[in-house]
């Protein structure tokens, strides 16, 4: 079954694309998680990776 959680990621960056993210989170008014999500998003989307919405995860279950 499908969590309707969030999960948490822990990956180690440099500490000028850190800066970076920071800043596009403060310009965006956004938290840095949802500028790397978007970010992450992006990319799949350029790769043709598929990405399905958690609400289409839970409807595909029978759990929504």
């Amino acid at each position: 079954m499908p969590s309707k959680k969030t999960s948490t990621l822990n990956l180690s960056i440099g500490p000028k694309v850190k800066e970076a993210i920071c800043v596009a989170a403060l310009r965006g008014r956004r938290k840095v998680a949802h500028i790397v999500e978007l970010l992450i998003r992006d990319h799949c989307e350029a790769e043709g990776i598929e990405i399905p919405e958690q609400a289409e995860l839970f409807e595909e279950s029978g759990n929504g």
